[in-house]
């Protein structure tokens, strides 16, 4: 529900169960902090200015396979 307020994306009824939980959750708290400055921050950038590396985009597949693989 954090993401949907930020997108303003929520119902009044949402807000608040959000209000409600976040009067007794420091660590959803400090999600919608972090979520809001991290929106912020990427204000204005258009999805196609983020691209991995393929060198890293191996690296990363190779070390989750890796990670299912071991369960």
């Amino acid at each position: 529900m954090i993401e949907k307020r930020i997108a303003g994306k929520i119902t009044a009824a949402e807000m608040l169960q959000l209000h409600i939980h976040l009067a007794g959750c420091s660590v959803c708290k400090i999600y919608q902090r972090q979520s809001i400055l991290i929106n912020k921050v990427f204000v204005g950038f258009e999805n196609s200015d983020f691209k991995l590396d393929e060198a890293f985009k191996k690296i990363l597949t190779e070390k989750i396979e890796k990670e299912i693989n071991k369960n």
